[in-house]
């Protein structure tokens, strides 16, 4: 009888183990994807000083960056690839009616030292 029980015991002990952990692994996927599906990539013309930095995009849409002002400072005037997770924001200009989004930046890649928004921008 002692016997059956503690086998019992043991059996439910597992089940649950094995139900918190497939609830687990189904919790990470669901936030993986959530994660992904909020980074976002845009190319651009880097400018900015002082902790405040904007990348503008061939199409001329305006992105306020927040992040290490370390990396973005050696870039500044370069064309460069952000990856990042994008969230609305409004814009800080009164003279503006777009509003620009703001993008946490997490990685940054060179692709140029001249901008190529900014030259056609200027034509």
């Amino acid at each position: 009888m002692t016997r059956t029980l503690l086998m019992l015991l043991s059996l439910l002990l597992c089940t649950g183990w094995m139900v918190a952990q497939a609830q687990s692994q189904g919790m990470s996927k669901g936030q993986m994807g959530k994660s992904e599906a909020a980074q976002t990539k845009v190319e651009g013309c880097l400018q900015g000083e002082n902790g405040n930095f904007t990348l503008t995009n061939a199409a001329g849409k305006v992105y306020q960056l927040q992040g290490d002002n370390s990396k973005l400072s050696e870039h500044v005037g370069h064309e460069v690839r952000i990856e990042g997770s994008k969230e609305p924001g409004s814009s800080s200009a009164a003279s503006s009616s777009e509003a620009q989004s703001v993008l946490q930046v997490e990685s940054i890649k060179h692709i140029s030292k001249t901008c190529k928004a900014a030259s056609k921008m200027s034509k």
